[in-house]
């Protein structure tokens, strides 16, 4: 049996419009009901790996970072800063609130030489790699000699 569905044009129309602005609040609930993600960079030579979150209007004292079983943590709070006047807000598209960020580390990285820098926004989170393993000859005796893998 075939199902016949009714397309409604408009109505797609306004859902899209509908889901567009679901990105930029513009009231007092929107406000409160927004999530803050700060946007991150990571990057990494041979020496480190660097996380660059950008976190305008964070307070240091509002940072928690933590590393466990290999997770980082990133946790904070961007608080809503209300004058004593009253203000007739028009349109508010900043995010306020608490946020946290996750992110798995490589084995490769010694979480113990962690440091972290804020400076004007952006906070800087350096994490130091373990010095590299040698690779390990392992001797296999098969048949007639031995071979030597290296591995």
């Amino acid at each position: 049996m075939t199902m016949i569905t009714r397309i409604d044009p408009f109505r797609e129309l306004a859902n899209l419009f509908e889901n567009f602005a679901e990105g930029t609040p513009t009231g007092k609930a929107q406000l409160m009901a927004g999530t803050f993600v700060p946007p991150v960079d990571v990057y990494e030579d041979e020496h480190k790996l660097v996380l660059k979150l950008e976190i305008p209007g964070v307070n240091d004292e509002d940072l928690d970072i933590r590393i466990e079983n290999n997770l980082l943590v990133v946790k904070g709070e961007r608080k809503f800063e209300k004058e004593e006047k009253e203000e007739n807000f028009h349109r508010i598209e900043r995010r306020y609130g608490s946020f946290e960020r996750s992110f798995r580390l490589p084995n490769t990285i010694n979480g113990d030489s962690a440091e972290a820098n804020y400076d004007k926004g952006i906070l800087s989170v350096t994490l130091v790699k373990r010095p590299e393993a040698k690779p390990k000859q392992i001797k296999v005796g098969a048949g007639n000699g031995q071979k030597t893998l290296q591995g």
